[in-house]
């Protein structure tokens, strides 16, 4: 009986859309996190001592492995006709957020890495989707994870979202903000003003 639930719940197509975009997004950022892990080795010149470094990256990765039982209906709630519409603005946030989120990683270029650091001949992006805010990655981290669990219907990666990686994210964005502050002085002051700090226009 038990096996029989899992394979209705795999056979959802909220859950089969799911499932292809969580795919199609990983396989988007391998390359990124391949490059962002040789260059954050070989060319770190600044690297602030946080817990910020390591946690939040560690909540997403948790995250991720709670989306993917969730496909196969583990930590879920029962599927109704009734929550369809709920699943599907889950689905769709799942999905536009994703793709900011490679945008977000593609855009940066060697300049990627996975911890805050500044690198050697490190550039401020301002071009993209960052001309209007400066963290579209954890934008796109956390509303993409949000919508996952929205569309899964998951009881396990809504609150964790909500009320662990959201304000981690939004800490950790802080903490990029001081070390490009102190790196990048001037240029960073007159960006922040015509950009917003997670949101557009706001921060």
């Amino acid at each position: 009986m038990n096996a029989l639930l899992i394979l209705v719940k795999i056979m959802d197509p909220i859950n089969l859309i799911t499932a292809i975009i969580l795919f199609v997004s990983m396989t988007a950022n391998w390359g990124g996190a391949k490059r962002g892990l040789k260059t954050s080795i070989t060319k770190v010149i600044d690297k602030p001592d946080t817990f910020l470094q390591k946690i939040p990256p560690n909540i997403s990765a948790l995250i991720l492995i709670l989306i993917i039982i969730g496909i196969f209906g583990i930590g879920t709630l029962q599927i109704e006709n009734d929550n369809s519409v709920i699943r599907i603005i889950g689905l769709g946030l799942f999905a536009i957020f994703s793709w900011l989120q490679v945008t977000a990683y593609r855009s940066l270029g060697n300049s990627y890495a996975p911890d805050i650091v500044i690198l050697k001949d490190h550039h401020l992006h301002t071009t993209g989707v960052y001309r209007f805010i400066r963290h579209p990655q954890y934008l796109g981290q956390i509303l993409s994870d949000l919508g996952a669990g929205i569309a899964l219907l998951s009881y396990l990666v809504v609150p964790l979202v909500l009320f662990v990686e959201l304000p981690l994210f939004l800490m950790r964005a802080s903490a990029e903000e001081k070390i490009l502050n102190k790196h990048f002085k001037e240029e960073y002051t007159a960006y922040k003003k015509r950009s917003g700090f997670i949101l557009p226009f706001i921060g």
